[in-house]
C-alpha cells in the first residue's frame, strides 16, 4: 500500500506544479485518484502525509547535512551508479523536485538501495525503498499511523 501512497503523492504534486491547483482543489484531485482506482485510504494517507509534511518546519536544518542551497543536487558515486539504474534515479531526483523528499531522505533512499546488496535497483524497488523511508523513518516499530488497513474508514 505504502508504494501506492508514494503514487499518488507524486501525482498530487506534479499536479499543483503543473496545472497550479490550490486548496480548492484537492476535492478534485481526489476524485481523479478514485477514478484511477486508488482507495479512499490511499488517498487519505497520501494527503494526511503531505498535510503533515506542510506543516513541519521547512526551515528546519539537518544536524548531518547542514542548508542545502537550491543551486545543488546530489551526484551518485561510481559504485552508486553501477547499482542505481538511471530510471531509477530518475524517479528519486523527480521525488526530490516535487518536495516528497528532502536531502537527508535522499541520502537515507541511496543508503538502504546499496545496502539491499543487489546487483541492480529499478524503479519498482527504488519505490519501495523510497515508500519505507517514508513512512517507516519516524516510527522505531516499522508502523505508521498514516496507514489504514482495509477497508478502514476514517471519521
Amino acid at each position: 500500500m505504502s508504494e501506492r501512497v508514494v503514487e499518488i503523492l507524486v501525482y498530487i504534486m506534479s499536479e499543483i506544479r503543473n496545472r497550479g491547483v490550490g486548496t480548492g482543489g484537492l476535492e478534485a484531485l481526489s476524485q481523479d485518484l478514485l477514478e484511477q482506482g486508488y482507495s479512499e485510504s490511499e488517498i487519505s494517507s497520501a494527503f494526511a502525509w503531505l498535510f503533515e509534511r506542510l506543516d513541519q518546519d521547512l526551515d528546519r536544518v539537518d544536524e548531518d547535512f547542514g542548508r542545502v542551497g537550491p543551486e545543488s543536487f546530489r551526484i551518485l558515486h561510481d559504485a552508486e551508479r553501477m547499482v542505481i539504474e538511471p530510471d531509477a534515479y530518475g524517479y528519486l531526483l523527480q521525488l526530490h523536485e516535487l518536495g516528497i523528499i528532502d536531502e537527508a531522505e535522499l541520502e537515507a533512499v541511496v543508503d538502504r538501495a546499496m545496502m539491499l546488496g543487489m546487483n541492480a535497483i529499478d524503479v519498482p524497488t527504488m519505490r519501495s525503498i523510497v515508500a519505507s523511508v517514508l513512512f517507516n523513518a519516524d516510527f522505531p516499530f516499522g508502523g505508521s499511523p498514516l496507514f489504514l488497513e482495509g477497508n478502514t474508514s476514517i471519521n
